[in-house]
C-alpha cells in the first residue's frame, strides 16, 4: 500500500530505506482512486519516532492511504520541534468538520493520572465523541486503548504493582474474528506500561468481545460487536530497540526491570530478537482491510447513515 504523506516529512526518508511503498503528493493527485483517510492523534512525546512506526504498520496493503497528523491544542508538547508540529499537524478546530475513513488514538506516558488530571482529558473525550459520527473505525493503542474504554464502556484502568515492559506471548480467544486472520495460535506482541483493564470488565460488558490476550500481560485485543472500536493494550508497532531506549531512559530516573523476554538471556548487550514484526503488520493490515476499506462508505458525507 503507497502511503500518502507530506513530500518532506522525516518519516518519509526512514521509510523509502526500509523500501516501504511511499508516494508524494504530487504522484498521489494523477491517480484515479480514492484513497483511504486516516487521521492519526500522536499524544506521544516522541511525535516523529511514532509517526514513522505507525506508517510502517499502515504500509503492507495494496491500497492508497492518506494521512493526517493531529495534536492536542490544549498541551503544548515539550519534546518535538514546534515547527515540526506546525508544519505537519492540524488541530481538533481544523478537522472537526471532515470525515474519515479510520482514526488512530497513540499511546501517552501518562498512566499515573487520573483521566480527569490528564491536561487534554476533555478535548481528548470531545475527539472521542466525534469519532462517532465522523470516523468509521477507531483503533487505540495503549493508554489511548484504556481511555477509549473508559470514555466508550466506563471500563476504568487499574495500577499494576510495577511497571510491565517486555516481549509477552499470546493467545487468541476468538479465532474467526476477522482481525486476527492470519495469526499464529501463539504470537508475540510489546508491552509497556503501568496499568491494566480486567478481562472480568471485558467479558461481562455486553458490547465487547476479548480477542486475544496473554497470560502475563492480560488482555491484549479487544473489540466493540461492530469493529467500529477496536482496543490494543500494547505497542505492537514498535521498533526493535524501543524497549531497550525505554529501559536505558527508566535506568536513569532510577530502578528498572529487563524487559521481560526481550534480551537474549537478559543480556542488555546482546541485539534483541525481532519476533513481533509479522504479528504487527497483519494487525494492522486487518485493521485497514476489514475494518475500514470493506465497511466504510465510498463518499464520507455518507459516514452518518452507516
Amino acid at each position: 500500500m503507497p502511503i500518502k504523506i507530506p513530500d518532506s516529512l522525516p518519516a518519509r526518508k526512514t521509510l523509502e530505506n526500509e523500501n516501504i511503498f511511499v508516494i508524494g503528493e504530487e504522484r498521489a493527485l494523477h491517480q484515479d482512486i480514492r484513497p483511504l483517510k486516516i487521521l492519526i492523534l500522536n499524544l506521544m512525546p516522541t511525535k516523529i519516532e511514532t509517526e514513522t512506526q505507525i506508517l510502517r504498520m499502515l504500509s503492507n496493503t495494496p491500497l492508497q492511504v492518506e494521512i493526517d497528523l493531529l495534536k492536542t491544542e490544549s498541551y503544548q508538547s515539550k519534546n518535538t520541534a514546534p515547527e515540526h508540529l506546525l508544519k505537519y499537524y492540524k488541530t481538533f478546530d481544523m478537522i472537526k468538520h471532515d470525515k474519515f475513513d479510520g482514526l488512530i488514538i497513540t499511546g501517552a506516558p501518562i498512566e499515573h493520572l487520573d483521566y480527569t488530571q490528564v491536561g487534554y482529558w476533555d478535548e481528548l473525550c470531545s475527539i472521542m465523541e466525534w469519532s462517532k459520527t465522523n470516523v468509521y473505525s477507531t483503533f487505540h493503542i495503549c493508554w489511548g486503548a484504556m481511555a477509549g474504554l473508559f470514555y466508550h464502556y466506563n471500563i476504568d484502568k487499574k495500577l499494576l504493582d510495577e511497571k510491565m515492559s517486555g516481549i509477552y506471548p499470546h493467545i487468541i480467544t476468538l479465532p474467526n474474528h476477522q482481525i486476527l486472520r492470519g495469526f499464529d495460535e501463539v504470537f508475540y506482541a510489546p508491552h509497556s506500561r503501568h496499568t491494566t483493564v480486567s478481562e472480568q470488565d471485558i467479558n461481562n460488558h455486553p458490547d465487547l468481545i476479548l480477542l486475544a490476550k496473554s497470560d502475563v500481560a492480560g488482555a491484549y485485543i479487544i473489540a466493540d460487536k461492530f469493529g467500529r472500536n477496536i482496543f490494543v493494550t500494547g505497542h505492537s508497532e514498535y521498533d526493535l530497540n524501543t524497549l531497550k531506549n525505554e529501559y536505558l531512559r527508566d535506568i536513569e530516573k532510577g530502578n528498572a526491570k529487563i524487559p521481560y523476554n526481550y534480551f537474549p538471556d537478559d543480556d542488555i548487550n546482546s541485539v534483541p530478537i525481532f519476533n513481533w514484526k509479522s504479528h504487527a503488520y497483519l494487525l494492522y493490515t486487518n485493521w485497514i482491510n476489514y475494518f475500514v476499506y470493506q465497511n466504510t462508505p465510498y463518499d464520507l458525507n455518507d459516514l452518518n447513515n452507516n
